[in-house]
């Protein structure tokens, strides 16, 4: 466990010295906010789904969907 907190220091410590503080940091924001975004479209496909069950609508099927629809 403590070897992850070391790895995660060094390479905090080796952004900040090739990238400078403020692109590091800029870096850091944006891996938060992509993480906390999935987290938010997870959250509303669990709300899609308790919708679609309150109003008898029936689910989707998304095994044939390739995202350029």
């Amino acid at each position: 466990m403590f070897y992850y907190t070391y790895v995660l220091l060094i390479v905090f410590i080796a952004a900040v010295a090739i990238g400078g503080y403020e692109s590091t940091l800029r870096l850091v924001r944006y891996i938060e906010l992509s993480i906390r975004y999935e987290i938010v479209k997870v959250q509303m496909w669990f709300i899609k789904r308790k919708l679609e069950k309150e109003l008898g609508i029936p689910p989707r099927d998304w095994s044939d969907f390739n995202g350029r629809n």
